[in-house]
C-alpha cells in the first residue's frame, strides 16, 4: 500500500478513535430538562453556601462546600459510584419509603468531630465506623444540614425530612429500590486543608412534580396582555417645561449675570407635560406635601 494511502487511513482512524460515543441507558428516563436542571442548580448552590457556613460555625475552622453537578441516576448506579467504605446518612421523608442520602467519607467526618471537640489542626483518621459519641456529634451536624437543605429547596421540598440512621457500607444501606430514580448532587467539601467529595441523593419524584411549575409556560394568546401589564410598570421620566424660545448666538455669547432672557411662554399658560421627551398634555405648577407638584390641566393623544 502506498505511503500516502496509509497516512490517510491512519488519520481517519485517529479521528474516529478520538470521538467518544455515549452509551444510552434505556433503563433511565430522559435527562432533566434544561430549565429544571437550572432551578435545581440554583437551589443546591444555595445549599452548598449554607452548609459551608454552618460547618465553619460549628467546627470553628474555615469551611466551604462547592456544587459540582446535578444529575439523575438510578439508585443502583448511584451506589455503584460510591466507595466501598463511606458514610451514608439516611434521611426519612414524610410519607415516603425511599430515603434521602447525604454521603461523605467517614475519615473526613472524624476530622470534623476532632474540630468540634477543640482540635485546632486537621487530623488524618482511618476510614472506620463511628463510636457512639462520634455518631451523636455527626448526627447533630446532619440535622442542621437538613435544615439548610429545606431552606434552600424552598417550595420544591414541602415534606418533613429527618435523620433516620447512619451506614458505612453503601451496598447494604438499602435506602431505596435499585431502580428508584434519584436526583444526585455532587459536592466538593473543604474543611481547613482537607478537600473531599460528597454527595446528596433525593428521590426524583420528591422534587419533579414541583419542578413542573418552576417555569410555567404561558399561552401565546395571553402574550399581548402580559406585555401591556409589564410595560405599565416600567418607570419613565416625567417633565414640566416652558415653551422653547428662539435666540441668536450673539445673545448667548454675551450673556452675563443679571441678564434677562425672555421666553415665549405666557405667564398665565400652563406648562407642557412630557414623558420621555414626548408631549402628553399640559399641567400647572402646584405643591403637595411640601414638594412641587404638577396639576394636570389637559391631556392629548400621542402615539408613543
Amino acid at each position: 500500500m502506498p505511503a500516502g494511502v496509509a497516512g490517510s487511513g491512519g488519520s481517519l482512524f485517529s479521528s474516529a478513535k478520538a470521538s467518544k460515543a455515549v452509551v444510552y441507558d434505556f433503563r433511565r428516563p430522559t435527562n432533566l430538562r434544561r430549565e429544571h436542571a437550572r432551578v435545581l442548580e440554583m437551589a443546591f448552590e444555595t445549599f452548598a453556601r449554607q452548609w459551608g457556613t454552618q460547618l465553619t460555625a460549628k467546627l470553628r475552622v474555615l469551611s466551604q462546600a462547592t456544587l459540582e453537578s446535578v444529575s439523575m441516576l438510578s439508585y443502583d448506579d448511584y451506589v455503584a459510584e460510591l466507595p466501598a467504605q463511606t458514610t451514608m446518612v439516611l434521611c426519612e421523608v414524610e410519607g415516603r419509603e425511599a430515603r434521602t442520602v447525604i454521603q461523605f467519607p467517614a475519615a473526613e467526618a472524624l476530622n470534623w468531630v476532632a474540630h468540634m471537640l477543640g482540635s485546632s489542626t486537621d487530623i488524618d483518621a482511618p476510614e472506620r465506623p463511628f463510636t457512639r459519641i462520634e455518631q451523636t456529634l455527626v448526627r447533630a451536624l446532619m440535622v442542621e444540614a437538613l435544615e439548610d437543605l429545606r431552606y434552600s429547596l424552598g417550595s420544591l421540598l414541602h415534606r418533613e425530612i429527618s435523620v433516620l440512621s447512619l451506614s458505612h457500607q453503601p451496598q447494604f444501606a438499602q435506602a431505596a429500590p435499585k431502580s428508584e430514580i434519584m436526583i444526585v448532587v455532587k459536592l466538593q467539601i473543604r474543611v481547613g486543608e482537607h478537600r473531599v467529595a460528597s454527595s446528596v441523593a433525593l428521590p426524583a419524584d420528591l422534587l419533579l412534580p414541583q419542578l413542573g411549575d418552576a417555569n410555567p409556560r404561558t399561552p401565546v394568546e395571553e402574550a399581548a396582555g402580559l406585555l401591556s401589564q409589564s410595560v405599565a410598570t416600567v418607570p419613565v421620566e416625567v417633565a414640566l417645561s416652558v415653551k422653547s424660545a428662539t435666540v441668536k448666538p450673539q445673545d448667548i455669547l454675551n450673556l452675563a449675570v443679571g441678564d434677562v432672557l425672555p421666553l415665549g411662554h405666557r405667564v398665565h399658560k400652563p406648562f407642557e407635560l412630557s414623558i420621555e421627551g414626548r408631549r402628553l398634555g399640559t399641567a400647572a405648577a402646584g405643591t403637595r406635601g411640601g414638594r412641587i407638584a404638577a396639576v394636570i390641566v389637559s391631556t392629548e393623544e400621542n402615539s408613543l
